[in-house]
């Protein structure tokens, strides 16, 4: 699936949604749904969604940034669009940008949470680390690490990381990167909120990986120079932030740009 986002209104009534607790703390709901589309299954998401005042968050829109960001570093990641539409949930009707992907398994392959995988295949005082480097995911893994201090991801849980095997054919692999909405700015409420928000703070994560500071899960890679294929500059935020405006204020897309080029920064140079 082509990134794109959808500003015509969708009528997705007809989905129907799963309750997903929020596992940040927040309040709310993360609701989930799929479909089939000319064969395809498409997974859909909201942000997180409050039963009196609908859609509270922007959780989705954060996917279709680092989605771009992915695709500007020359990452392998899940894409997703953005689409505007009307969605049914206990009755009442809301309108809101929700995210859809496709499913990312080849035909054949079945999946297993890395946290569930590590628990029965790690060797005796083994690392989380030294277990995905010695799987051959140390790229990947050196990868998901930058990115995750980039975007300061406060969830990459042992089931956000997904290994994807096909027992007739004898192969496993690393599922692509995917799920980054509790990132960047997710947390801000409000434009207040947004220009308060202290972009450098090393704000404690759920990490699977390492511990829970992002800052000091950098120190895991040795070899930072050749972690991403491309580099990033200040004209990609023209590109990121394309076709985003009245879906999120100036205010916000000012201060996710700075979080992210920042950041970016911090990470080239230490």
């Amino acid at each position: 699936m082509k990134t794109a986002i959808i500003h015509k209104k969708q009528d997705l009534t007809y989905l129907k949604w799963s309750h997903i607790r929020s596992s940040s703390g927040t309040a709310g709901t993360f609701l989930k749904s799929q479909s089939s589309l000319g064969g395809a299954k498409i997974y859909y998401k909201l942000s997180n969604f409050d039963s009196e005042k609908g859609v509270i968050g922007h959780e989705c829109v954060n996917e279709i940034i680092v989605d771009r960001l992915l695709s500007i570093l020359g990452v392998d990641h899940l894409s997703y669009n953005l689409i505007n539409a009307d969605i049914e949930i206990e009755g009442r009707t809301f309108n809101t940008y929700l995210c859809a992907s496709e499913d990312f398994k080849n035909r054949g392959e079945s999946k297993i949470a890395l946290d569930d995988y590590f628990r029965t295949n790690a060797m005796p005082g083994e690392s989380h680390y030294e277990f995905c480097a010695r799987n051959g995911f140390k790229d990947y893994i050196d990868e998901m690490i930058a990115i995750d201090f980039i975007i300061l991801n406060r969830d990459r849980h042992g089931a956000n990381i997904e290994i994807l095997r096909n027992t007739r054919n004898h192969t496993l692999r690393i599922a692509p990167l995917f799920d980054h909405g509790l990132s960047l700015l997710y947390s801000c409420g409000s434009e207040e909120a947004a220009a308060a928000f202290d972009i450098m703070e090393d704000k404690r994560c759920q990490n699977f990986i390492g511990s829970g500071s992002c800052l000091e899960n950098l120190n895991l890679i040795k070899d930072r120079d050749y972690v991403f294929k491309n580099r990033l500059t200040e004209s990609d935020k023209a590109y990121i932030f394309d076709g985003l405006d009245g879906i999120l204020s100036d205010v916000f897309i000012d201060k996710i740009w700075s979080m992210i080029y920042e950041r970016y920064l911090i990470y080239e140079n230490l």
